[in-house]
């Protein structure tokens, strides 16, 4: 995969590597759209300031994307980013794959 690939993967991983990213994650693939923060907070006892920043560091990295309707953001995911992030990991498990079965190969010999 070329570096810039590589690179713009990066801020993906970072960003996901928080757990209360992964569960607002998770909340808008089960939301079936976009979702204000009052829906992301609710049930939760995190703040929607908190949710907030996680949201934009979540849009910096190109996961999600904002915007206002009315008086509310409201927030939804960005598939083809998560797409591209994922046939990354693709090729890095099918490289994985490719070298076990050489070193299986190596050992078996």
């Amino acid at each position: 995969m070329a570096m810039a690939a590589k690179k713009g993967c990066a801020p993906v991983f970072a960003a996901l590597g928080d757990e209360r990213r992964l569960r607002l994650v998770a909340r808008l693939c089960q939301g079936g759209g976009p979702m204000s923060i009052t829906e992301l907070t609710a049930g939760s006892d995190v703040t929607r300031q908190a949710i907030t920043k996680h949201l934009r560091v979540m849009e910096q990295a190109g996961l999600v994307r904002g915007a206002r309707r009315g008086r509310e953001s409201v927030w939804q995911l960005e598939q083809q980013r998560l797409a591209d992030v994922r046939r990354y990991l693709d090729r890095i498990s099918e490289q994985w794959d490719a070298a076990l079965g050489r070193l299986r190969q190596l050992v078996e010999e």
